[in-house]
């Protein structure tokens, strides 16, 4: 894969795309140009939207001017005698013939064919956070009208000039922390929110070029800023006339983040607890899909049995299907697709965030995917299925739309390691198939406002050394400068919780608790992991299993305590909790589905 990228363009090429934008921009096209399905990125002018754009052939009566030779007399006085005597000269009246040109105007019916756009649908400002992508345009006065899908639903017509037209955004900020056991580095493509070309389409990272001028500090062929000195750079993004750039800093200090795991571990007296393996639950999971055509029209409730054996030890029940997919047919490649295979959610006030792979992608290490963004307030529990089929009416559709943000294709790792505060989104995007390398991880954080990636860090946490390295699988926000992450010691049969705090770019990493057990006895990966704070209690889920662990973080319970745990026959996988305020959420896929969990017992 080619990720330092030089982009030479020959000059017969040039000539040749010249050439074509000439022919476009002289000629109108009664039939659409049809491309490959691109994805659109919005800009910051708004342009009308129209639901059609037609070449018709319409009667018109134009006026038309001819010009003839028309001949007319005129009298003249002509001497017909010389003067007399007295001196006076006799006349005569005379007709003389005339010629003069004379313009006609007349008027006929002429037929000719014109552009006629159809009905205004709405600003394009209303899809500046929508997954736009299209396939077709037609040329109108040298202009170019895109036909647009939006979030999956085939939308109209709108000028070009509403995209974001030769554009690159990226990070302003990268803050690497100095990591010696550092084997792969910082991949520069992370700090990429979009480029575009001159049609306002998204450019593959791997087309854009990246240099890095610094004095201490380089970028390796594949595109990699290592962290093994302190230095600053900076990187320089590029792509035809699309330019920007971001500060990227080591920090200095070698031995930030090494810390102790000293916590003695609260030790559990649990039967050996099983589910179903990696496999098996693909093949569950997989089982059923859902559709914009055959969308559920009732909620689910799912009872659990905890550990006393009470058969209502708690429920779930749906409070919201997401959409079935939110990207247009034949999105084939990873940046157009939206999936809706949600790997983690999380929950602030009304806000809902989402981190969305395609399936099979949460295992590979340069995992990257879509975040989405939900406005609860705005939701119908079931009717959101809808949205990329046209079985809403227009108005109802917009409606939701404008509750809906989707972010560009960024790294999201593995995906489960999901908060969220008032402003921002957070994900720790560490490789699940890393087996606990000494590497940095990596925390990116989304503003909500629009999506979009304004800061990265990576931090380490070593438990005395790089021998002994801590990598977070699964790791919760409790506020903008507070990590909470869930380690499995699977060599000493333990859970530990370690709570990382930020300083500006700096870490720390302190354990907090720790479980003396591995919860599930065949080594079963955890699909969800969240601090409830009103009770003090962590949640971890496991395929159907939920277990409640005291957290201790408030002194309300002892930390690393099994306080309970309740098995859920769903048949699927959690995939990824969420709380906020003592209420407690899970998701599940197949169909894609937010559920409350309620009547827990202690």
């Amino acid at each position: 894969m080619r990720r330092f990228a030089l982009g030479m363009m020959t000059s017969a090429a040039l000539m040749a795309g010249l050439a074509s934008q000439v022919q476009a921009s002289s000629k109108d096209y009664s039939k659409s140009t049809k491309t490959d399905l691109v994805t659109k990125i919005m800009g910051n002018k708004s342009y009308q939207v129209y639901s059609s754009l037609k070449l018709e052939e319409v009667t018109k009566k134009v006026k038309t001017k001819t010009k003839e030779k028309k001949k007319y007399t005129v009298k003249k006085k002509v001497a017909v005698k010389k003067k007399s005597k007295k001196g006076k000269t006799k006349y005569k009246t005379v007709k003389q013939v005339k010629y003069k040109w004379v313009t006609k105007t007349a008027y006929k019916n002429v037929k000719k064919k014109e552009w006629k756009f159809g009905k205004k649908l709405t600003a394009s400002a209303d899809f500046r956070y929508a997954h736009v992508q299209s396939k077709s345009y037609k040329v109108k006065g040298g202009k170019r009208y895109y036909y647009i899908y939006v979030d999956g639903r085939p939308v109209g017509y709108v000028n070009e000039k509403a995209f974001a037209l030769s554009k690159a955004n990226v990070v302003s900020q990268v803050s690497l922390v100095n990591n010696p056991s550092d084997s792969v580095g910082f991949n520069a493509e992370d700090a990429i929110n979009y480029v575009t070309d001159q049609h306002g389409s998204l450019v593959d990272n791997d087309s854009v070029e990246i240099s890095c001028k610094s004095a201490k500090l380089n970028i390796s062929d594949t595109g990699y800023v290592s962290s093994r000195k302190a230095g600053t750079a900076v990187l320089t993004f590029k792509y035809g006339k699309a330019k920007a750039t971001s500060k990227l800093t080591v920090c200095g200090d070698a031995k930030e983040g090494i810390s102790s795991a000293d916590v003695t571990p609260v030790k559990t007296d649990l039967p050996e607890i099983q589910t179903w393996s990696a496999s098996d639950g693909a093949s569950l999971s997989s089982s059923s899909t859902t559709t914009s055509k055959d969308a559920v029209s009732s909620s689910h409730k799912y009872w659990a049995t905890d550990m006393s054996g009470n058969a209502k030890g708690a429920d779930i029940e749906t409070i919201f299907y997401h959409p079935a997919v939110l990207s247009a047919p034949g999105s084939s490649n990873l940046e157009a697709k939206v999936s809706s295979a949600v790997q983690g959610i999380d929950f602030y006030d009304n806000d809902l965030v989402t981190s969305n792979l395609d399936l099979g992608q949460a295992d590979n290490r340069e995992a990257r995917g879509h975040m989405v963004y939900y406005n609860m307030r705005g939701v119908k529990k079931y009717n959101w299925q809808l949205i990329p089929s046209k079985m809403l009416s227009f108005n109802t559709w917009l409606s939701y739309i404008k509750n809906i943000k989707v972010s560009p294709y960024m790294k999201l790792g593995h995906g489960q390691s999901v908060g969220s505060t008032k402003k921002y989104v957070y994900v720790l995007a560490n490789w699940n198939r890393s087996n606990n390398w000494s590497n940095s991880q990596e925390l990116i954080r989304v503003k909500k406002s629009t999506m979009e990636i304004d800061k990265i860090w990576t931090f380490k946490v070593w438990n005395g050394s790089a021998k002994y390295p801590r990598i977070f699988l699964n790791a919760d926000v409790i506020d903008d400068n507070t990590l909470i992450a869930l380690f499995h010691n699977a060599s000493k049969h333990r859970y530990e919780y370690w709570k990382i705090t930020r300083s500006g770019d700096s870490f720390k990493a302190k354990e907090v608790g720790a479980t003396g057990s591995d919860l599930i006895n065949n080594s079963t990966e955890v699909q969800g992991f969240v601090w409830d704070s009103a009770y003090d209690v962590y949640y971890i889920a496991f395929n159907d299993y939920l277990f409640k662990i005291g957290a201790g973080l408030d002194g309300g319970t002892e930390a690393g305590k099994l306080l309970n745990y309740y098995k859920f026959d769903t048949g699927r996988e959690f995939e990824g909790l969420g709380s906020y305020k003592g209420e407690l959420y899970v998701n599940l896929n197949h169909p894609t589905e937010t559920l409350k969990v309620d009547h827990i017992t202690k």
